[in-house]
């Protein structure tokens, strides 16, 4: 058999064998199938938020924690079972990622209007781009048609999420493997710009760091002593943590960053200059980071046969 031959029935079979790829979403991939999909998530995103307006950073964190775990599958959702341990439990979520409830409630409203059709992926994809639209923030695309995994994995998740005490090289390394540029990373990292974190994330920064403005580090050391209440809470946006802006650049600028991860991107660093553009220029700072919010949503999704469409995200089917 001449190696043309060879060449093309190897091409062909590497196309018919093709891996699920980002090539397959689309923003219209729910238009004939359940037209009321997105409208129903907004719907319960846009109620949950009013309720608690935490609830939208906390929406908006599921989304990157589950999209850096083998991909943006809903494995971050999945309750552990008998034959694996999954994300929930792994220290960057336990005690720390909520909103599972609020995505069980908008999962039940998109059965009821078109049953085993939207994934739990792509709910969570969308109800984060609608926590950041009610907050705020900018509006975007969000590309759909992801599926369900049927397993999660506890390593995977507590070896790919980077910590807070993360530097800035470690940063764009953790991002550069998912696919994701520093550029992206730095804009994606605005997000802090809403929510809270727990004490025992930034503790070491506001106890053994010095880039860190003084009375803004004994403000906090306040309510989160060197030892226990490792639970209490604190703004990641000490200007303002309900509204999606680009103050957590601004913030940055005057060492007031929460995290050691926070601080490290305006520390004389190569990401400065980015900080310093984003503190000025909010419409910059929106246009980057709703390009860089698909670029995740594009990690490794499962796509046309893979997966599956769970009933309830908690569970495979």
């Amino acid at each position: 058999m001449g190696s043309n031959v060879l060449v093309t029935l190897f091409l062909f079979s590497f196309s018919f064998f093709s891996v699920p790829s980002a090539a397959d979403l689309s923003a219209s991939f729910y238009e004939t199938s359940c037209p009321d999909a997105l409208s129903t998530i907004k719907s319960a995103v846009v109620s949950a938020v009013s309720k608690e307006k935490r609830m939208g950073a906390s929406l908006l964190r599921l989304h990157f924690h589950d999209c850096f775990v083998n991909g943006c599958d809903g494995s971050v959702l999945l309750d552990d079972t008998s034959t694996f341990t999954g994300e929930k439990t792994a220290p960057p979520n336990n005690n720390s990622l909520r909103g599972f409830d609020v995505i069980d409630t908008i999962k039940s409203d998109v059965e009821s209007v078109c049953a085993q059709t939207v994934s739990c992926a792509d709910i969570v994809a969308v109800a984060a781009r609608d926590s950041i639209v009610a907050l705020g923030g900018p509006n975007y695309d969000v590309l759909l048609g992801r599926r369900d995994s049927t397993t999660a994995s506890f390593a995977a998740a507590k070896s790919d999420i980077p910590p807070p005490s993360s530097s800035l090289s470690s940063l764009i390394s953790s991002f550069s493997v998912k696919g994701l540029s520093t550029n992206d990373m730095i804009a994606l990292s605005g997000a802090h710009t809403i929510g809270k974190a727990r004490c025992v994330s930034f503790r070491p920064h506001i106890y053994n760091d010095t880039n860190i403005n003084d009375s803004y580090a004994e403000k906090l050391q306040e309510n989160c002593p060197e030892s226990g209440d490792d639970n209490n809470l604190a703004s990641l946006d000490v200007s303002t943590d309900d509204v999606f802006d680009n103050y957590y650049y601004k913030n940055l600028k005057v060492e007031k960053g929460l995290l050691h991860s926070d601080q490290v991107l305006y520390n004389n660093g190569s990401a400065d200059s980015q900080v310093s553009k984003y503190s000025s220029d909010s419409a910059q700072f929106f246009s980057d980071f709703t390009a860089a919010m698909i670029n995740m949503g594009n990690i490794s999704p499962l796509t046309g046969s893979s997966g599956q469409i769970r009933t309830n995200c908690r569970k495979a089917n």
